[in-house]
């Protein structure tokens, strides 16, 4: 029995036109090796399985093509291209830096680049993996790679770029590799089936592009695996049944069930999805793509992001049709904040359920939001209340403000929270095409009846109260009720209190305002405190509020006041420099002066 090669190796592109999605790449690596302008370090990156390693090794082997053809391309004849193709050439080294990572590692490459190629133009290093190196092996290869000997090209290829030390970025060509897109990878799929002898369905290639993510090498894996599953025939059913796929008829039929607003099915089929094994947080996720998928479809321009076959397109484009945006934007965000609360909830199942019976009543919602007022059509639009001229009339008729005024004899209305009494709108009749038009009517507010007190009918004294005098018959710090005299000793005793209140909470700025100086009565209930300076008396403005609840509770009178005034005379400059010190030292000691004079002494 021959050995089985898998078909990620058998089918390894040989050549830059057989790589597969990534011809912005092999274009300028052509270009470059025809016009004979090879940088010294090319740094390849991008998501695994994108050929940036088959890249590195074409780049190698047709670099030292001695019969090098007319597009670019190695020839696959001559002798550096056999020894290349069977594993044997002395001029191409390649190295796995996931497990050759130390910096003697490196300095045993760096040895390796001293001699220089056998029988050919470059030697070539390929460095496989290599944000893997350690931080002292990327020290010692800094100089190699920035002057390396001319004959000598290094290729490294990464899947983390921002792991690389930007001296070594700073030093390389970067490509960037993109994902292989689905169409792409499922057109090469069918290729090698055709070499192969398989069957298949597009649909099951298609399935098989889309799990892999842009990335051909699991791509080929997973067709392997289905082919041997299925016998050599890759079909729709065998792919989503190997591959613990969700078929796409339960998206659609819920999706359906959805828009017809039958609970019962919607939920049955996700019990069914259930039973199959599969993950209610992989079916949410699978139906956020389906209905963005539905989303796309309503529009021609944006029929291209649509990654599926065409028997599929075909079902997207003939169901997006019977949903409104609106239907598929609500159901988007639902179907989205599951997602999000789905790992946090201890009832995962209720849930997806949850969001599913949203989704269901979401055509009665944006229906009868779309349900016009009043018995009239959609086009006629809602009819505006008329209020009634018998009961209010506008108090600015004149300018046109919508105020009101009871004419009634009801009393004047206080602005307070009360609640309202709606009137029965009144209907005004439509009138006909011959008739003078009659201006707009403007919406007044409803009128509004308050109970006063303990009776609906106030007096005239109530009447001619103003709302401070209401608010002061109901608020003891308005009226000045419960203004008990203390003496001074009480109040500098809660002052004190107050003190080490402050200290305790910790404003160590205040305590020193409250410690240093006791306040002073300039008239009855109202104290007066000093201060050195402005920032001193911001911070007391800002503590006042708290400080006059404190004082007015604890003796019971709410008449107190303390005020802050500055004071920046009181405030004494202490001496800092040398010569401030010796000055203020003589000034209390004049033999100092005297002392000085007689040795000569300075300042230091």
């Amino acid at each position: 029995m021959d050995n089985f090669i898998v078909s990620a190796r058998k089918y390894r592109p040989a050549t830059f036109e057989t790589v597969v999605g990534q011809q912005h790449i092999t274009n300028t690596l052509k270009n470059a090796i025809k016009n004979n302008q090879l940088a010294q370090a090319f740094l390849f990156c991008g998501p695994r399985g994108v050929g940036k390693t088959t890249c590195a090794r074409i780049l190698a082997k047709t670099i030292n093509c001695t019969s090098l053809q007319p597009n670019g391309e190695a020839c696959g004849e001559c002798a550096s291209c056999k020894a290349f193709e069977n594993g044997n050439s002395f001029n191409v080294h390649e190295l796995d830096a996931a497990s050759n990572n130390s910096v003697d590692d490196i300095r045993s490459l760096i040895e390796q680049v001293r001699i220089p190629p056998q029988a050919a133009r470059y030697k070539v290093y390929i460095i496989d993996e290599v944000h893997m190196l350690s931080q002292a092996a990327f020290n010692a290869f800094l100089k190699t790679l920035e002057e390396p000997p001319h004959y000598a090209i290094f290729i490294l290829a990464t899947t983390e770029k921002h792991k690389i030390l930007p001296t070594i970025l700073s030093r390389c060509q970067i490509f960037d590799f993109n994902r292989i897109k689905v169409d792409d990878m499922a057109a090469h799929l069918a290729s090698i089936a055709g070499k192969e002898s398989i069957s298949y369905e597009p649909d099951g290639l298609h399935i098989i592009a889309q799990k892999a993510d842009g990335g051909l090498r699991d791509a080929l894996s997973m067709f392997d695996q289905i082919v041997s599953f299925s016998g050599g025939k890759v079909t729709y059913r065998s792919v989503i049944d190997n591959l613990n796929i969700l078929d796409y008829d339960y998206y659609f039929n819920i999706t359906e069930s959805l828009l017809k607003e039958d609970t019962a099915k919607v939920l049955l089929f996700f019990d069914e999805i259930l039973s199959r094994g599969f993950d209610g947080a992989h079916f949410i996720a699978g139906l956020s793509e389906h209905f963005r998928n539905l989303l796309v479809s309503k529009d021609q321009s944006t029929l291209k992001l649509l990654e599926v076959s065409e028997g599929i397109k075909n079902k997207y484009l003939q169901q997006s049709q019977a949903g409104s945006v609106s239907f598929l934007l609500s159901a988007m965000n639902i179907a989205n904040q599951c997602d999000i609360s789905y790992k946090l909830s201890k009832n995962q199942r209720l849930q997806v359920e949850l969001a599913l019976l949203k989704m269901c009543h979401l055509p009665s919602a944006f229906n009868m939001a779309a349900t016009p007022l009043n018995g009239t059509s959609a086009n006629e639009g809602p009819l505006k209340k008329k209020p009634d001229t018998s009961a209010i009339t506008p108090v600015n008729a004149g300018n046109g403000v919508g105020e009101t005024r009871v004419l009634n004899d009801a009393p004047p209305v206080y602005n307070k929270t009360v609640p309202v009494v709606n009137e029965q709108p009144v209907t005004p009749p439509i009138a006909s095409a011959k008739e003078t038009p009659v201006a707009p009517i403007v919406t007044e507010r409803p009128k509004i009846i308050m109970p006063l007190r303990s009776t609906l009918t106030p007096s005239l004294t109530d009447l001619a109260k103003t709302e401070e005098e209401i608010a002061e018959e109901e608020d003891p710090y308005l009226k000045g009720e419960a203004n008990d005299d203390f003496t001074m000793d009480s109040f500098l005793k809660h002052w004190s209190d107050f003190a080490a209140k402050v200290k305790a909470d910790g404003k160590k700025n205040l305590v020193t305002i409250f410690t240093s100086n006791a306040p002073r009565m300039i008239k009855p209930y109202e104290f007066e405190i000093v201060v050195g300076n402005m920032v001193q008396e911001n911070l007391f403005k800002d503590e006042r509020p708290e400080m006059h609840n404190f004082l007015r509770s604890k003796l019971n009178n709410f008449s107190i006041e303390v005020h802050a005034r500055v004071d920046e005379q009181k405030v004494v400059r202490k001496p800092y420099t040398a010569i401030e010190k010796f000055q203020y030292m003589a000034t209390n000691h004049p033999d100092l002066m005297d002392l000085r004079n007689r040795f000569n002494l300075d300042f230091d």
